[in-house]
């Protein structure tokens, strides 16, 4: 179904990647670009190295650990933008847009691009910048 589609996966624990990992699922060729070192919180979920929860969550897609904090690693991921179908982040409100990723600049060069930002709360109001979990969702 997704054959083709491009999509560049910037999101970490459940519920960013679970949504690249549907379109994965569906065919498209997702990359997943993660922490050097460190790599998605997921992944030390109750261990070390992979847990089993990262493994089923991150299925079928490639990956890579980029440092967005260092301006190379953010512009290789922004050519990777450059060229995706579908971008995935879950980053706080305006830190897409501090790492020069935001969809302004990105839509800027691939206006066809569809932008998924999930959040907790929304993009602005009272708690916008309030990180949140599948179990804040579930109560």
């Amino acid at each position: 179904m997704l054959d083709g589609v491009r999509v560049l996966d910037l999101s970490r624990v459940i519920a960013g990647p679970y949504c690249a990992t549907l379109m994965a699922d569906l065919g498209a060729d997702v990359v997943k670009v993660e922490r050097p070192g460190r790599g998605d919180d997921l992944r030390a979920w109750r261990g070390s190295g992979m847990s089993a929860t990262f493994a089923a969550i991150n299925r079928n897609k490639r990956g890579m650990a980029v440092d967005l904090q260092h301006p190379e690693g953010s512009k290789l991921v922004f050519e990777l933008a450059r060229r995706a179908d579908v971008l995935v982040e879950n980053f706080l409100p305006g830190v897409a847009e501090k790492l020069g990723l935001g969809y302004a600049a990105v839509s800027a060069v691939n206006p066809a691009v569809v932008y998924v930002s999930v959040t907790g709360f929304g993009q602005d109001g009272p708690n916008a910048r309030r990180a949140g979990y599948n179990t804040i969702a579930q109560g």
